[in-house]
This record gives C-alpha cells, structure tokens and sequence, in this order.
C-alpha cells in the first residue's frame, strides 16, 4: 500500500472546511481556504475561478495532449429564507436534496445582504408536546418547519429590523467532532471530505515534484448539490473525468466508513467499465479496503459532465460516508484508501 504521511493533514482540511459555511451560491469562503492552502505553489501549477465559481487548479504533465480532471465539491445543503411569518419566525426553502426531519433541531444561521449574522434554530411548527397533540405525528415538510430566531422577535417587522430578508440563506451549524476511534461526525462530510483529500494530494504533488504522465486539473466545484456540477470549464484536451465523492452507505451497499468506494452504476447509469476496471486492478495492488457499489438515488459531477455532452472517459470513487444528507460520519481509513488509490491513479498513464 501506498505509504501516507498526510492522515493529521486530511482531517485537518476536512473539519476546518466543514466549518466554513457553504451552501450552494454562497461558497466564496470555503473556495478561498482552497486558494490561501495552494498559494505557496503558485508559479508550478496554475488556478483559475471560474465565473459561476470554484476554483479549477492545473497541474502540468508530462503529456500536454491529452488531459485528465478530477473534482470533488466544497459546495453543502443549506437552506433560505422563503417567508417571514407573522410570528417573526422563518420559513425556509431547501438548498440540495434532504429531508426536513434531518434538519429537524439544527442550529442554524441566518446571513444576511449586509454581513450580519443571526443564529437560530430549526423546529416543526408542532414541537412542544405539552402544547400541541400531534407534535410527534406532524409530518415534517417545508410548511410545518420554521426558523426560531436567537433574537427578541414577535413580529415580522421585528424581523425585518434585523436586516433578515425573503432570499438570505441560511447555514446548518455542522456540530463536527473527531472521536478517538478515528471517525469524523457533523454534517457536510459530503463532499469536504474528498474536498480535503484532492487538497492534499495537491500538496503532496507539490511537495514531492512528483512529475504526473499527464496534465491534471483539480476542480473544486460549488454547484454539486443543486446537479449543475462541473460541466462547464472542462478543458477541450481531457480525456478522463473522475469525481472524487462521497459512497453511500445503508441496507443492500457494499461501501462501509473504512473502505474507497468504487462506483459502478447510479441513477445516470453505468460509469466507463474500463475506468472501473482500472481502479479496482490499482485498489487490489495497493492492497487498499475498497467496495464496487451502485448508488440508486444519486448523481456526481462526473454523470452532469456526460449529460452535459462532453466526450470523456468517466469515473467515480469515494470515502465511504454514513447517514448522507443528514448527520453524516466517516473515518480516517476511508479518507487514507481514497487518497491512495487516487495517488496511485494519477501517476498512471490514460486509458
């Protein structure tokens, strides 16, 4: 197996980008954090942000004709403000695919257009059971959940006094923790986990000289959650797409929260057998825990690319990720087997 001195360093990356608020279209921090981690190696590869956002950073290689991409996505679930009820409390719209009732209890906060920042949290309309009979039979949906505000509110114009506005979005406060068993629990280990592990494997390439066979772009992408992905600012000369994101674990998948996750079919379809066939050859040779597994309800960067029309090879792999779109958890393992066959993979020629 591929040695890894970065471990400390991944998980660094990984907690201090979780803790960076970021939902999709409000991801300009976390894309920073990127550029002042990279700034040192300006002048040996070359970073770009892209006018709809993320940062797209090119390593050059030995073979200027035919390119490969690889991304992961800084962009998270969130929330905005929909509604300023009466009451003074919030009604939100989701940002990404989840359920209310993962939300349900979250602390949150609203960020509004001059800069404040006001906390509050998340409840059904029905919460107190010494109030209202159905509080735990209240189904939970958009309409039954509101924002209660940290805040002396009773009012909307107590509301609107504090700068808070229909279009704000709203943050979920991501409550990480690394345990001592090694796993990394909060939210948003989707995709700031591989987020962390592409940022270090830049590093790494720095640190070493490590001279690739091809010129590679990173892609840290902020329009993931919402299916836009990154099918756009994809050099002409790529050949090879992957996507480094989160595998799906629960009832009827292979993929555990120790393991790389190798994907070989998800809601798009079949991903390149070929490309499959290669990480998993490289993954036995490391001798690295890895899974095949197909994902049902799910799309990557790589699938919106080929949607998108784009003539490319495609792939995608993973840190296994528990619990997804809620209260999320993975451990140092699957972060240290991902990044190994990633490791592994570039230095290999194209198919």
């Amino acid at each position: 197996m591929t040695t890894i001195h970065s471990v400390d360093a991944m998980v660094d990356h990984l907690i201090r980008l979780v803790r960076i608020p970021s939902p999709t279209g409000l991801a300009d921090e976390a894309v920073q954090y990127l550029k002042n981690q990279l700034s040192p190696y300006e002048g040996k590869l070359k970073m770009v942000e892209p006018a709809k956002g993320g940062l797209l950073v090119t390593v050059k290689g030995e073979d200027t004709a035919v390119h490969r991409f690889l991304t992961a996505h800084v962009d998270t679930l969130g929330g905005m403000v929909k509604e300023i009820k009466p009451n003074g409390r919030l009604r939100l719209t989701n940002i990404g695919g989840f359920t209310w009732q993962s939300v349900e209890g979250n602390y949150c906060t609203v960020h509004s257009r001059s800069g404040r920042k006001t906390t509050g949290t998340i409840l059904a309309t029905h919460t107190s059971v010494h109030v209202y009979g159905d509080a735990g039979k209240q189904e939970r949906k958009e309409e039954n959940m509101e924002v209660r505000l940290d805040a002396r509110v009773r009012h909307e114009q107590d509301v609107q006094g504090l700068g808070i506005a229909v279009g704000d979005f709203v943050t979920f406060d991501p409550r990480v923790q690394e345990t001592e068993a090694g796993f990394i629990k909060g939210r948003h280990m989707d995709d700031k986990a591989s987020a962390a592990i592409l940022l270090e494997l830049i590093i790494q390439i720095m640190e070493q000289g490590m001279k690739l066979p091809h010129t590679t772009h990173f892609c840290f992408s902020t329009l993931e959650e919402v299916g836009f992905g990154a099918n756009s600012n994809i050099p002409e000369r790529v050949r090879e797409y992957l996507a480094v994101d989160m595998g799906a674990i629960g009832k009827g998948q292979s993929t555990d929260e120790f393991c790389v996750s190798i994907c070989a079919k998800d809601s798009s379809g079949p991903y390149h057998h070929g490309l499959r066939k290669k990480l998993t050859e490289l993954a036995e040779k490391e001798k690295l825990n890895y899974q095949v597994d197909i994902y049902p309800r799910y799309n990557s960067d790589a699938s919106a690319a080929v949607r998108a029309g784009y003539d490319i090879i495609h792939g995608l792999i993973g840190p296994g990720v528990d619990a997804s779109h809620a209260f999320e958890r993975t451990h140092r393992e699957a972060l240290k087997n991902t990044y190994a066959l990633l490791y592994s993979y570039i230095q290999t020629p194209s198919l």
